[in-house]
């Protein structure tokens, strides 16, 4: 059965005035065109290649089937050429290409449904760009809560209004969806967009149930939102049961597909630093994020890209994924440890639901109230102030909402720690946990004798005049 895909019209009321106002590149829109067969192009300032004075790259990387071997690659003439010129600002075509055929494998989407990619330096530019061609001034954006700091500043600048959507260990909490699309004031526009972190969420680190994922979707086609699926946590998913279908996969099921904007990062499984992510999505989304692109700063740089495409190409998909369950491993390991530290030290002072997808953990801690309003404590001056005076550096939960209210709840990456430097750090936070405690316990029992002669006093005047009369 064909897949039905919504029409290229449709999106017209999603794309910002930004977008629409953007004039295409007269050079870059014309790049194609390079390619017509018995053509001479006079188009492109291109610096002649012959003056470049790289001759040929070389690198090794570790074999995914045995880490303990490594494999070199050669890059040089027509491969390295590309790379060392300007490129299509949507990647180069041969990395373009392999994405394609491992949204396939891993997402069951084909070509044909009305989407296409971009390549993008990391995730994080193409959020940027998508969020601007899409959002104008001052529209509210439905944001899971808590949510990803990174994305906060962007929907500031713009003045966005960010609606909290409230999660759970089980990802977005549907019903606070509903609810809050259901009573949104009819003379006020519907958010356009959700955005969310669905595997191993930065901050939160739950990973959104495949029930949840249904709920959400069935949503956003009722409501008539698109969801950014931020999804860089991925292929680091490492809990007991198979791995959720993302979004992207899932909406397949829907009448029609087209509500979801992916977003996958190489970051966390091959470089940070190599700054190489990309987007699936709409087609008219997509190219209304290349217009930026274009005019911002023309493409992801074609040497990151041939390097990244020599790689994987050398790999396939089937070495390429059994080096991502690699990583997951890896984390799991991470995580575990984490854990055992946590019960050691947090235990009785915390709560927390472990992760089971990427290298954070969200915990609250449990601390004494300061005032009548703030019934569960506030982690930022503990963490910000004490627990870095003791040699423990973590991130206060506020950071992550975008209101930045008051929260007991703090983020810790375990990315990076061996497992003495896990135990020694939060056994560090443990003693700046009891410490609180102690002069929250000290300052209640001051608080109650200031006012016991006061008490007293009034007790002994009221029982006198009583024995008097």
């Amino acid at each position: 059965m064909a897949v039905q895909s919504l029409p290229a019209d449709f999106y017209t009321s999603f794309l910002s005035k930004e977008a629409k106002e953007r004039r295409p590149s007269p050079i870059r829109s014309l790049f194609p065109l390079e390619a017509t067969p018995g053509l001479i192009s006079l188009l492109v300032g291109k610096p002649n290649a012959s003056t470049f004075p790289f001759t040929s790259l070389q690198f090794t990387a570790r074999s995914p089937t045995d880490p303990s071997k490594e494999t070199s690659q050669t890059l040089t003439g027509d491969e390295l050429a590309e790379g060392l010129q300007y490129g299509p600002t949507a990647g180069i075509p041969s990395l373009i290409e392999w994405v394609h055929g491992l949204q396939e494998k891993v997402h069951g989407r084909k070509k044909g449904e009305g989407w296409r990619v971009s390549i993008g330096s990391g995730s994080q530019d193409i959020i940027y760009k998508a969020v601007h061609a899409m959002v104008n001034p001052g529209d509210a954006v439905l944001v899971e809560s808590p949510v990803y700091a990174g994305v906060i500043p962007i929907f500031h600048t713009l003045n966005n209004e960010m609606v909290e959507v409230a999660t759970d260990a089980n990802g977005i909490v549907s019903s606070s969806l509903r609810s809050i699309l259901e009573n949104w004031p009819v003379e006020k526009p519907k958010p356009k967009v959700l955005y969310t972190v669905p595997y191993g969420c930065n901050p939160t680190g739950m990973t959104a149930t495949v029930e949840r994922r249904r709920e959400v979707l069935a949503l956003a086609r009722e409501h008539n939102f698109l969801i950014l699926e931020d999804d860089p946590y991925f292929y680091l998913y490492y809990g007991p049961n198979p791995r959720p279908p993302s979004y992207f996969a899932l909406e397949l099921e829907e009448p029609e597909v087209g509500r979801v904007l992916r977003f996958d990062s190489l970051s966390k499984i091959l470089s940070s630093g190599i700054r190489i992510g990309f987007t699936s999505g709409p087609a008219p989304i997509v190219n209304a994020l290349d217009g930026h692109t274009a005019t911002a700063n023309l493409q992801t740089p074609s040497l990151t890209q041939t390097i990244v495409f020599a790689l994987l190409d050398s790999w396939g998909y089937d070495n390429f994924l059994t080096h991502t369950e690699n990583v997951s491993k890896f984390y799991k390991e991470k995580r575990d440890v984490f854990e055992a530290a946590m019960q050691k030290h947090l235990g009785g002072l915390a709560e927390w639901t472990p992760p089971e997808s990427g290298m954070f953990y969200w915990f609250k801690l449990l601390l004494p109230s300061t005032s009548d309003s703030d019934s569960e404590g506030d982690s930022e001056a503990l963490i910000t102030t004490k627990a870095f005076e003791n040699g423990v550096l973590a991130l206060p939960g506020t950071a992550f909402l975008p209101n930045g209210r008051k929260t007991a709840y703090v983020r810790a990456s375990f990315s990076l720690l061996s497992e003495s430097q896990v135990d020694e750090a939060l056994r560090r936070l443990r003693e700046v946990i009891l410490e609180a405690q102690n002069l929250s316990l000290i300052y209640n029992v001051f608080h109650e004798l200031r006012w016991f002669p006061r008490v007293a006093c009034f007790y002994f005047e009221c029982n006198r005049a009583h024995v008097g009369n």
